[in-house]
This record gives C-alpha cells, structure tokens and sequence, in this order.
C-alpha cells in the first residue's frame, strides 16, 4: 500500500475533520470543493508541509539555521510520501530587475551566447568592431592636446571579489612602483592594503605617467604594449582633470576610436555595472516630470494651465511668464492647446534668450531683473534637487511618470552592448520577441561553422526552455516583460515550465489553480503538460476548480460538502463516474448536469451611453475603437495576451483614475475617452491583500467593526467607567494589551527549527487589556466577536440593522466561513476579492459607478461563481457598469454584453474580434471565446 498510495491518516489542520485520504502514486490527482471547504488545507497545509518537513529534518543542524521550516502540520501520520515541489500562486518577484527571461533563466543563456558568437558593432556609426593594433592606439593618444598629463594603467583586476594581495605581490616584483586601487593610486611596497573580501574591486597597475610632447612616442608605444602584455589585452590611458580612454587589441572602431573590452556574458547583464545603462541603472525606465501632468492644455495659463504653479503666492513666476509672452509673442490668455508646440517647448523646457523684466517684489520695490527662463520642467527639477523634505517629493511626484530611459531606449544595456548582433538583432531585439517568435528566430538562426560549434548546446538550452513555455500556454509572453505584472497563473506556469525542463522523477507535484488566466482554448495544452510531468513518474496533486481538468484527472477528491466548518470532510473520491453519482457532492452535481448556473433569461440592453475609447495601442493593441455600454454587465475575453488587461487596466482604468482621483499613473497610448460625463467613480476590486500585516482583517476593511465597537461602548458596563469607541481598538493604546501592542501573537526566533508564534502570555491571544474584557455584549466580549464566522456574527447581530447589513453582504459573495478577526495575511487572493466585493456592496450607490474586476472567479467552484454572479447583478441593478475581464464561460454566458480580443496572444492579438451579446459572440465563427460558448448556451435550449 505504501508503494502504491500517499495515506494521510487523521489530518486536522485548520477545518479539516480528522480525516483519512489515500491518494495514488504516479497519477494526476485533481483536489476540488467550495472555496474555504478545505482543499488547501489538504493540499499545502498537511502533504506539503509535511513532505517539505522531512526534507528539511534530514539536512545538518549547521544547513537548517539557513533554511525557513515549516511547523509541523496537525496530522496523525502519512505514508508514501515523496519529495514535494509547491507551485502555487504567488506572483514571482516584484523586485523591476526581474524579467520573464531572468525567471526561466533563458536570459543567462542568452548572455552567453552573446559573448560567445555576438558580432561587435560601434554604437555610433554601426560599422563592425575590429582589433586595434598598438600603433593605432598610440596615434590616437598622441591625438590629445601638447602638455596633457596621462599615465598609463594596465588593469589587473576588474569587478571581482577578493583580497587579492597576489596581484600586490607580482606587480611589485614585476618592477612595478603604483597602482590604483579601486579609484584610489597607491604606493606598492609602502603602503599596506586590506581590501575587503567580499566587496568587488578594482586594480590598475600604473605602468608610466607622461606629458603629450614631441619625442614621446618610443616610450609610450613602449608602455602600451607592456600595459597590454600585462593585462592580457587592454590597456586604460588615464588622462588627468579629464576622461579615461579604455582601449582594446580585440575590439575597436577604427572610425569613432569606441573601444570594447572582451565580450563576457557580464556584460549582457543589465544587473551588472559592466552592462547595466548608466543612465537608467539597467531599469530601462526613469521617472521624469511629464508634460500631460505639468499642463492642463484646455486652460490658458493666465487660467491655471500650469498645473504645479496654480496655488502658488509667488509673485516672481506670473511676471516672468509676462515677460516670456511679451518676448516670444503670445498671449497669456490663449489656451495651451492653440499654441504652437514651438511655444508649448518653451514653456516646458526654457530658452536661450535672455529676460530684462521689471520685477516688483513683496515689499513693493521694483527693479529690472535679467534672467533666463529655465522652463517648467528646469525650475521642478531644481526644486527635487534642492529639497530634502520628503513631503515635498512626495508632492514634486504627481508631475512625474515612468518613461523609456533616453539613453537605451528601454534597452537596460550600455549603448556598446546593445550594438552587438547574433543574426542582426541586439540581446534587447531578442527579448522583445513574444516566447513564440524567440523559438522561431532562433530556429531559423543562420550560423558559420564555427559559430555552430561553439553555440549548439547554449541553443539547444535556450529552445527547450522557449519550447516548455509554448507548452504551458505562454506563448504571447514576451522575455522582456517584468516579472511583477504577471498574473498568478502566468507565474505558476511558467514555474511549471522550468520543472519540466529539470525532469525530475518520483517528485510529488502541488499545484493551485494552474489555469487561472487561461483560455479555453489553451486547456488542452495545459493538462498535457500535467499529464506529461505525469508520464515522467511523479505524482501530480492540483487545487482545481477548471471543468476540463477536472474530467482529465485520474483520480478527484471532493473535499466539502459547504465551507469553513460546515466543510473539511472528503464528501467523494475516485473516478469522474464515482464524483458524479454522490449524491452529497456539488461538484458531481454540477458535472453531472443536475446543478447548472442559468442562462439570464433577459439581459439588459444598452441605455445609449457610452464610455468608447478611441485609438488604443498600448503594447499590442492595434489602434482599436472601443464602446463600453454604460450601465450593463460587460465581459471582456479573449485568449491570453490578446490584450484584455492593457485595455482595461492599463488604458481605461488608469484613464478614469487619472480623471477622477488625479492618479499619476499613465495611461496606455490612446487617442481619447469619450463618455466621462456619464461617470462619477471607478472602483478596481482586483486580488491585492486588503492589508499586509495581521492587524488588517475582514471586520477592519469592510468598516464593520466600526459599527461593533459602537456597541460595546454603549453597553452600561462601558458608559459606567467612560469607555468611548477607541477603547475597543487594538490599534491603539487604552484598551489593547501592550505586552503584544495588539497582535495577539508573539514571535519567537528560534535558530535551527521555525520561528514560532505563541500566544501572548499577558492576554491569551485576545489582544486586549483585562478591563476591556470585562465588557460584555449578550454575553461575548470583543475578543469573542472577532473569532466569530461571519455567519455566526450575522445570527449574533440580527437585530443591528447596520453590522447585519454589512455581514449580509460578505455572507452573499460567498465567505459566511471566515472569520471576522482572520489576519488579512491569510486570505487568498479570491477572498480578497470578494472582500472587496462586499465592502462596495455595503455603500450607497450613485448609479454612475465604474467597477472593474479582472478575473473574480479565481478560486472559486461552481457554487461560488453562482453567488458571485448574483453580486454583480446587484451592483449593475443599481444602474451602475460592471466590467469583468474573464475566461470562465458561465460568467461569460451570463453578461449582458461581449468585447472579445484576438485572434491569437501576443503581436498576433489585439483586435476586436467580436461584440454584441453572448449569442451573437457565439454566432461569430472567427471568435474562439464563441466556439466554446455556443456549446454553453446550447445547454439552456
């Protein structure tokens, strides 16, 4: 049994019901039920817990003070358990250096196939690097000015780690009386050096110092080649109060004199000060002062156009601003938007014309003032430079966004690197390339001989990797694009991806929801690629709620039958025909055709108001006019990378934002927005943490304990010793326990087993005070209320008609299971969401709100998308326009109206497919989303 099966004996973590699950060997596992039933708490909190326990208890004492351990989980015992992988739905590194390319490690690849067959070329003139020859570089030294003092350095040591005392030692036996050490020239053999080990460094030994005059040549041709001798090949000529010249025997432009020193993949890496743009720090963006936010182009600036000078008292700038309309001839009456954009340059970015003004001051004395008008962007600038309050850079940071740096054009490199080709196209040309594109450039790569040679197993690496991504369904990412904007699934995938490429065998796989994000098209791609890690030999466990994969698993566990403690028992297992005759199972009910979430039986249509944006073309939008029909449900779909989140989020999202709350976040390239007026509000309920710390909770963020800490201070207890509604807080001092400030928790370091969390011994874990326990509401006090569910908080205050609403509203989106004081640290994204969902739900609404949610069915089954479609037809009833970017057909099915994108992700998307109503979509045979909905609609006739 234990070679065939992992048995979990008595598992009772978190709602668990002390329950016994075997679970095969060797299979793909699917692991289903309502959200907040249990799954994960199977799946990650028991298995994986357990299984990466063991791994960790079988290293050295010395290995694990290193190592984050897990507790162990509250299980009896399991079996057959094999080395577990995780690969959940953390987003990878938010850190902006890390890039889809770094993350696969395809980008390490490509640095060395770069430095290995990359072809040099001047970045000034595009002609191909040769070699110089040690005369070329003298005649191009004896170019500089008579009586120039240079020396030169021969460099030793460049950016590497170490105390390097060797290299002391040699060049003082090698005759050699200086060197400079990291900047610094020091005398060999007199002065004592101590560098620091593990700090990079580095070392020039000062081969000569000369003065450019006649008669020189002999000598310092004598020196260059000694410098070039020495260090293997390049050469620096120091010249001093000026700029250093680096020269190369291998690679240099005849023409510019641009020198580069030997390709090495450091020099690829833009995380490297050896590759990394000097301007931009290898980011490829800077933040810049913005001219869409500096000026208000409908107003005149005697109007207010110049935004950051609107409120000011000054009276230097409205006379200075006289004086440049007076010199260039234009009013200060005439909006901004009938200048000429030679004025409009002016006015941003100054002139060279000099300003004689008489300059009245506060005190009202006048004199003729001269000056140059440095421009808006100048005078902010100055103003960033010179302020150390960080108050006034907060404020200076309104007027800023992100651009493509100047220098490398988003590139991240050195202009020197980016100017070398492998088939004519830089390392940044590359990973612009969607992951599709990159597998066919370099399939179709023509290479010499030799080039082969050296290449073929870098490339051989580099398309396995590009070929695992295309598998998972990845295909329209691009390698250049910031590991921080991937979506949860795109993250897991691409996690995925890279444990094919390790092919591992006897790994037991967990995986969450792996098709978040994923249309249905791209399933059947996915579940290969499951069943593939299958094939190998491992066992394959995943958290799914997906139809498809679901039918494709060998075995299902049901966990359930409702959530949180209504849930934690398996309600069914084995096959697809066993889910499906349980009667006790939604899952199989759902399945099975019994339970089905209804086709509307009317939608609403269109009131004849519109938001249409105009003009899109952000990433791979291709120039595309929109029409949101306001005050209706709306779902946006597509494949993935069809450009559904540029559209929306980055487009109209940040459009409204900027609009309505002055958000300095740009917008994606468009033309314009037109249907503003119909709309007073946006509202984005996406899946961040309604906090991250544990002091945020669901009662916090939804205001609801607002309203229960009312009560408590008028029980009579509270009036009778003058407890007011800050009492109650544990965010502050009076009523919180101090020994915890409030946590309730406190942590323990331990140095070879897991930090531990234990209760605070002063007030139990209740987080307040003894005197504020004493205060009771029908028997509970405050402490009691927060480990309550919402649905026993909402049979508790039945009759507080403003907590009852607010509960009602977390009860209807589905979490009636957690609890009210439930750290914000533990919730899933979907419950986030849904969070969010409820708190709006609990406000008046105006009718005119925009609400965006992008993909609110993650981790939630059949049930819940039943409920959450439910709350969004509340908020739409209020009059108000709900869009939904989505993938799952039965909200698709449901909405009111269709934007779908396509055809393909990537450069091949970003085109209106198809609009209209679900049935219309359906009808249109070139819409992917209408092939696999027509089969949905179908079910309702």
């Amino acid at each position: 049994m234990v070679k065939e099966m992992i048995y979990v004996k008595g598992a009772q973590e978190h709602n668990l019901k002390n329950i016994d699950v075997r679970i095969p060997r060797d299979k793909l596992i699917v692991i289903t039920g309502l959200s907040g039933s249990g799954k994960s708490s199977l799946a990650f909190d028991t298995i994986y817990a357990e299984g990466q326990r063991r791994y960790v208890e079988s290293l050295s004492a010395y290995a694990r003070q290193f190592l984050g351990q897990m507790e162990k989980p509250r299980v009896e015992y399991i079996e057959g358990l094999s080395p577990a992988i995780s690969i959940d739905q953390k987003t990878t590194s938010k850190n902006p250096r890390s890039t889809v390319g770094t993350v696969t490690e395809i980008y390490d690849y490509l640095r060395l196939l770069y430095a290995r067959i990359g072809r040099p070329h001047c970045p000034e003139c595009g002609r191909a690097i040769s070699s110089q020859s040690v005369d070329e570089i003298v005649d191009q030294v004896l170019d500089l000015p008579g009586r120039t003092k240079i020396q030169i350095l021969s460099p030793v040591v460049r950016g590497r780690k170490g105390e390097h005392q060797k290299v002391f030692t040699r060049a003082l036996r090698d005759g050699f009386v200086r060197a400079r050490v990291d900047g610094r020239v020091i005398i060999l053999g007199e002065e004592e050096v101590s560098l620091e080990k593990n700090l990079k460094h580095d070392i020039e030994v000062v081969v000569d110092r000369l003065v450019i005059k006649e008669g020189i040549r002999e000598r310092l041709t004598d020196s260059i080649e000694t410098a070039l001798e020495y260090s293997e090949g390049l050469v620096i000529v120091d010249v001093i109060d000026g700029d250093e010249m680096v020269f190369s025997e291998k690679f240099a432009c005849p023409e510019c004199g641009i020198s580069l020193e030997e390709m090495s993949p450091r020099m690829f890496s833009f995380n490297s000060p050896y590759g990394a743009c000097p301007n931009c720090d290898g980011l490829g963006i800077k933040k810049e002062f913005d001219p869409d936010l500096i000026l208000d182009k409908e107003k005149s600036i005697s109007n207010g156009a110049i935004i950051p000078w609107r409120n000011s008292t000054s009276r230097y700038y409205p006379q200075l601003l006289s004086a440049l309309a007076e010199e260039y001839n234009f009013s200060l009456d005439t909006p901004l938007e009938q200048l000429d954009d030679d004025i409009i340059d002016i006015i941003l970015y100054g002139s060279d014309r000099q300003l004689v003004f008489p300059y009245t001051n506060r005190y009202g004395r006048t004199r003729q003032h001269k000056t140059y008008f440095k421009g808006i962007v100048g005078y902010l600038k100055r103003r960033v430079n010179e302020s150390d309050s960080p108050t006034a850079h907060r404020r200076l940071e309104r007027y800023m966004s992100e651009r493509p740096c100047s220098t490398c054009q988003g590139g991240r490199l050195r202009p020197e690197v980016l100017a070398v080709t492998v088939g004519g196209k830089s390392i940044a040309e590359f990973t612009r390339y969607s992951i599709k594109e990159a597998y066919d450039f370099i399939e179709e790569l023509n290479l010499t001989e030799r080039e082969q040679y050296i290449s073929q197993e870098i490339i051989k690496e580099i398309k396995n990797r590009l070929r695992f991504l295309i598998d998972v369904g990845l295909d329209y990412l691009t390698l250049d694009r910031p590991a921080g904007s991937l979506s949860g699934g795109e993250a897991q995938r691409i996690r995925l991806a890279t444990q094919i490429g390790s092919g591992l065998v006897g790994v037991l796989y967990i995986l969450d929801e792996p098709s978040i994000g994923l249309h249905q098209r791209d399933n059947n791609r996915l579940i290969r690629t499951l069943e593939h890690i299958r094939d190998l030999g491992n066992t394959v466990i995943v958290v799914e709620h997906d139809e498809d994969t679901i039918r494709a698993a060998d075995h299902i566990i049901d966990i359930g039958p409702r959530a949180g403690k209504h849930g934690g028992r398996v309600v069914a297992q084995g096959s697809l025909e066993d889910i499906v005759s349980s009667k006790e199972s939604l899952t199989g009910q759902y399945l099975s055709g019994e339970k089905k979430i209804p086709v509307p039986e009317k939608r609403v249509r269109p009131n004849g108001k519109y938001l249409e944006i105009k003009g899109a073309r952000q990433h791979n939008l291709k120039n595309i006019d929109v029409k949101i029909p306001l005050g209706t449900f709306t779902c946006v779909t597509g494949v993935s990378g069809s450009g559904k989140s540029t559209l929306i989020n980055l487009t109209l999202k940040r459009k409204l934002m900027q609009h309505f709350y002055d958000s300095t976040l740009r917008p994606g390239e468009h033309d314009e927005i037109k249907g503003l007026e119909y709309v007073d509000k946006i509202i984005n309920i996406d899946q961040s943490p309604i906090g991250r710390t544990p002091r945020s909770n669901p009662a916090t963020y939804t205001k609801v304990f607002d309203y229960i800490r009312d009560v408590f201070a008028k029980t009579p207890e509270a009036r009778r010793m003058g407890y007011k509604k800050g009492r109650f807080s544990f965010n502050v001092k009076g009523g919180r326990c101090e020994a915890c400030k409030g946590d309730g928790i406190i942590k323990i370091e331990m140095h070879f087993l897991p930090d531990v969390y234990v209760p605070c011994e002063v007030c139990g874990g209740k987080r307040y005070n003894r005197e504020t326990l004493e205060i009771k509401y029908k028997g509970k006090t405050i402490a009691d209320i927060l480990e309550m569910t919402v649905e026993e908080a909402l049979e508790f205050f039945a009759n507080v008609n403003p907590i009852k609403r607010r509960l009602q509203t977390l009860y209807d989106v589905g979490l009636g299971y957690i609890r009210l004081g439930q750290p914000a640290t533990t919730l899933s994204g979907g419950e986030a969401q849904r969070i969010k969902i409820a708190s709006e739900l609990g406000k008046r609404s105006t009718g005119k709100t925009i609400y965006i949610l992008d993909e609110p069915t993650t981790g939630l089954h059949f049930e819940d998308v039943k409920k959450l479609l439910e709350v969004l037809f509340r908020l739409r009833e209020g009059g108000n326009t709900v869009i939904v970017i989505e993938h799952n057909l039965d909200v698709i099915k449901a909405a009111d109206y269709i934007i779908d994108l396509g055809p393909e992700g990537g450069d091949r998307g970003g085109q209106v497919i198809a609009t209209g109503t679900p049935e219309e979509v359906a009808a249109n045979p070139e819409s992917y989303t209408g092939q696999f909905l027509s089969k949905y609609l179908n079910n309702k006739w």
